[in-house]
């Protein structure tokens, strides 16, 4: 298979499980009990709750909801929140943005973390090597929410850095940036520990394995010395293995950022996703959905064409 009949297949699936995620978001908000016009915060009259109702469009049948919405979905119409009375659309695009900061800024930490603690734990046998792996077995045990919280705790009583927020408001220009940089250490760490922890397990198993191979060997035998031979042939060899996780990381990313961002009061689409739920916003849950299984899909597929371009023994096997 070539790389740009990969690449095309790669997008199709990635577009197809996008609308699944979505349309399955949309039907289960759609089933679940109540809507944005239900609930006991709402003083509404029949009247008006019927208005609201037929407003939003959920005075129609599922099905006829559903077709709607995949026609808006074409252009890029995914109907009006019904909680900040705003077209779902541009609230997801503006929350977007903050996740992507937020998840790149998390994946690069983790990446430069990761990824050179990894390779010294596959090449040595250390005590050190083995408290760093040890670390990284503790910190994936640790629950993302009790992470998240631990964090914003040590936060809230050194008051080193802040506990919660994107910026502090009222700011713009290079205030603004630096602002931004003081607020994102939390949420960034509490993000990027464990993908840290993971990349440094994947990478340590690809590392030790990658020792073994025979041309390896072969250059040690040629008379390199052994940290040249690590640097030159092995670390590329045990690569392809943690490239091709990256977009398993990405989900982990999202699953992650929901709790991290409402730990944090980040105003990412996970945060806009559980104002939504709560709110019963049916709309914007699906938007939020949408824009996370888009996201996922480019992700993924964007990992899978690197490591293919990298490791073309990926397109025979697919071919």
């Amino acid at each position: 298979m070539t790389l740009a009949r990969f690449v095309v297949r790669r997008a199709a699936g990635g577009l197809v499980f996008a609308l699944v995620v979505a349309s399955l978001t949309l039907l289960v908000a759609r089933l679940a009990p109540g809507d944005a016009t239900t609930g006991e915060a709402i003083a509404m009259t029949v009247e008006q709750r019927a208005a609201l109702r037929a407003d939003l469009g959920l005075d129609q049948p599922l099905l006829t909801q559903y077709g709607r919405w995949l026609v808006g979905l074409t252009r890029f119409d995914l109907g009006r929140s019904s909680l900040f009375k705003r077209p779902v659309a541009d609230l997801v695009g503006e929350r977007a943005l903050n996740t992507a900061l937020l998840a790149v800024v998390a994946l690069v930490v983790a990446s430069l973390v990761g990824i050179p603690l990894g390779r010294y734990t596959g090449a040595s046998h250390a005590m050190l090597a083995r408290a760093v792996g040890a670390a990284s077995v503790a910190v994936l045990s640790l629950p993302p929410l009790l992470s998240a919280l631990l964090l914003v705790l040590v936060a809230a009583h050194t008051g080193w850095l802040p506990a919660g927020g994107m910026t502090s408001g009222g700011l713009s220009g290079a205030a603004w940036l630096a602002d931004l940089a003081w607020h994102l250490p939390v949420p960034v760490l509490a993000l990027a520990l464990p993908l840290a922890a993971t990349l440094e397990r994947v990478q340590s198993r690809a590392m030790a394995e990658a020792i073994g191979r025979p041309f390896v060997e072969a250059s040690r035998a040629r008379g390199l010395t052994r940290e040249r031979t690590l640097r030159v042939h092995a670390w590329p060899a045990s690569l392809a293995p943690v490239l091709g996780i990256y977009g398993v990381l990405v989900g982990a990313i999202f699953s992650g950022s929901f709790v991290v961002e409402v730990v944090t009061s980040w105003p990412g689409l996970g945060r806009l996703l559980f104002d939504a739920l709560l709110a019963r916003d049916v709309w914007l849950v699906a938007g939020c959905g949408a824009a996370g299984a888009v996201s996922l899909a480019v992700a993924t597929t964007m990992a899978d064409v690197v490591h293919a371009t990298l490791d073309p023994r990926l397109l025979e096997r697919r071919g």
